[in-house]
């Protein structure tokens, strides 16, 4: 469901950076404070200078054209690379792949102290490009993260995004819920992963998001009982089942927690449905 439809805007320490239309701007991710949003990275800055320090010469698996037509009968087909997809689309790899994928790792050995570190550095690359919204390198990036340590929470979590952005909501919850099992006390990750759940409930009113939703922003809050965005995620939830009270409650629990979480186009839509009731708005 969207109303009026607003843009979205950034929401958090790492904001999902939506490509489309959602409710009253409230889908700002990752869920990354808006300075740190422009330039969402997990690995702090010193550690990716020191990673790139040591990446002397690292040759990455070649990258072929991101896609390509491919006329067939009359009927042009679009043939996307492997590379850009989530996770090199989880098919079975060619035997130049995987030579090329044995080069790249050598080549990683010999240039970090740990697989993890290079994971951690091609994560880094990863979110770069997000924020040049570069998707297709990003998503290769994440997925080079992967292959370097499937552990890496980071590598799902910049698959997920780059798949939201790319308007695939079920890839992104996937990616996102993949990256919650191996990080879930990471309250910003669990936010990212709700919010994206609220719009698959938006666009099919699928209860299960919801019920999901639900559970990812009580956790998140229970790990981070200051953390405004999810506090607004649960004001928006309530609002999309009619719960104008709690949608309140919620609200000016964000508000008390950090004034700047709060969307005032959103609360103009509350205002409509229900006014608030210590009339803080008006």
């Amino acid at each position: 469901m969207h109303i009026n439809g607003h843009l979205s805007r950034y929401v958090t320490t790492r904001t999902l950076l939506t490509p489309h239309q959602l409710m009253w701007g409230l889908l700002l991710l990752p869920v990354l404070a808006v300075g740190q949003a422009q330039t969402p990275v997990m690995v702090s800055a010193s550690r990716a200078a020191k990673a790139a320090a040591n990446a002397k010469t690292v040759t990455a698996p070649k990258e072929t054209a991101k896609t390509a037509d491919v006329v067939t009968n009359a009927v042009v087909e679009r043939v996307i690379d492997v590379k850009i997809l989530p996770l090199f689309g989880e098919r079975s790899k060619s035997p130049l792949q995987i030579e090329d994928e044995i080069r790249f790792l050598n080549d990683c050995d010999q240039n970090f102290t740990s697989r993890h570190e290079a994971s951690q550095f091609f994560a880094a690359r990863g979110w770069e490009y997000i924020a040049e919204a570069q998707l297709d390198t990003a998503a290769y990036r994440f997925n080079l993260a992967n292959l370097l340590d499937d552990k890496n929470a980071d590598a799902f979590w910049g698959l997920g995004v780059v798949s939201y952005q790319r308007n695939q909501l079920g890839t992104a919850i996937k990616m996102l819920q993949r990256g919650a099992s191996l990080a879930d006390t990471n309250a910003v990750l669990l936010t990212d992963l709700a919010t994206v759940e609220l719009e698959q409930y938006q666009a099919k009113q699928d209860t299960a998001s919801m019920v999901n939703a639900r559970e990812h922003l009580a956790r998140a809050i229970f790990l981070r009982p200051d953390h405004a965005t999810a506090y607004m995620k649960l004001s928006l939830a309530n609002y999309l089942e009619a719960k104008y009270g709690d949608a309140w409650l919620y609200l000016h629990k964000a508000y008390t927690t950090s004034i700047t979480s709060v969307d005032l186009d959103y609360v103009h839509e509350l205002l409509a449905k229900q006014p608030d009731p210590i009339g803080l708005f008006k």
